[in-house]
């Protein structure tokens, strides 16, 4: 199968621009992913992503990013990993994450970085080089404190542990760094000593913020494939969802107002932002952006 794609275009503005964590544009450099989570909404029939756990590169979109940012006012801010791991094993050999990086910065943009991979660490260079101009931030996505719990539902990726060692290599390197604590799996991960667990190791890691969601979505093909892995993994448990959530396509932990309660004191307690508002603020200053755009 070919691998490379021709693209047209490859920065989209946001669906909520400067409402979801400050990002004006979103960037895919990549389609599908190895990563193997077994909850992943991209495999949904509507993105297209098919062989999903094959990825596939954009093979003009250096070229195609110089241009279109040219056009942008200065200091926008581009979201990576909203579709495709940013450093998924095809970045290793080309780089497209770090050229765009590259790019980027040159043209004075920022960024907010999405990942699962401890990979994240080896652009630690570029980061700073974007934060003397425009915001920069990580956000690793962490959704178990358990490193065994974890290998079931996201088989091929960095280790819980991994990330959060990246996260403090990052925060040491003055990088702002957030936790994205989502989803949260109905009947396996909805516990609120995983929820605390994973506030308390964001603030030891010295993150900045962790943003939750207590309950995942399921539609067509990413339904299909969850339902067999999770019977994998958890013998029983499809049946329980089916009962649970039927063709739903938001499923709710039943556990949500308990969990969400639990989360709020424990954010508190370690005095980490946790509400979208007080993290844009944080991720763009209103003073900061101002000051940029006049």
């Amino acid at each position: 199968m070919e691998r490379q794609i021709v693209a047209k275009q490859v920065l989209f503005p946001s669906k909520t621009p400067r409402s979801w964590f400050g990002i004006d544009y979103q960037l895919n450099l990549y389609r599908g992913c190895t990563h193997g989570c077994i909850y992943c909404d991209s495999r949904s029939e509507c993105y297209q992503n098919e062989p999903f756990e094959v990825v596939r590169y954009k093979g003009n979109a250096i070229e195609l990013l110089s241009a279109e940012l040219a056009n942008k006012p200065k200091h926008r801010i581009i979201g990576f990993g909203s579709m495709s791991d940013p450093y998924n094993p095809l970045e290793h050999d080309l780089e497209l994450t770090r050229r765009a990086l590259e790019m980027i910065h040159f043209h004075n943009h920022g960024v907010v970085m999405l990942t699962k991979s401890a990979d994240v660490v080896r652009d630690i260079p570029l980061f700073k080089q974007i934060q003397t101009h425009s915001p920069m931030v990580v956000m690793m996505t962490i959704t178990t404190a358990n490193d065994v719990l974890q290998k079931k539902l996201e088989p091929a990726v960095s280790t819980t542990t991994e990330r959060f060692r990246a996260i403090a290599k990052l925060t040491n390197e003055g990088i702002p760094c957030g936790v994205m604590m989502m989803p949260i799996v109905p009947f396996v991960n909805d516990t609120v000593d995983n929820v605390e667990s994973i506030v308390r190791r964001a603030k030891e890691a010295r993150a900045s913020f962790v943003y939750p969601s207590f309950g995942m979505t399921l539609r067509d093909k990413q339904r299909d494939y969850f339902y067999l892995q999770i019977e994998k993994a958890f013998p029983g448990l499809k049946n329980v969802y089916m009962d649970q959530f039927g063709e739903r396509y938001s499923c709710q932990s039943p556990h949500a107002p308990e969990l969400k309660k639990a989360f709020v004191f424990e954010c508190r307690r370690q005095k980490l932002m946790y509400g979208m508002n007080d993290i844009v603020q944080f991720i763009r200053p209103i003073q900061e952006m101002q000051l940029k755009l006049f």
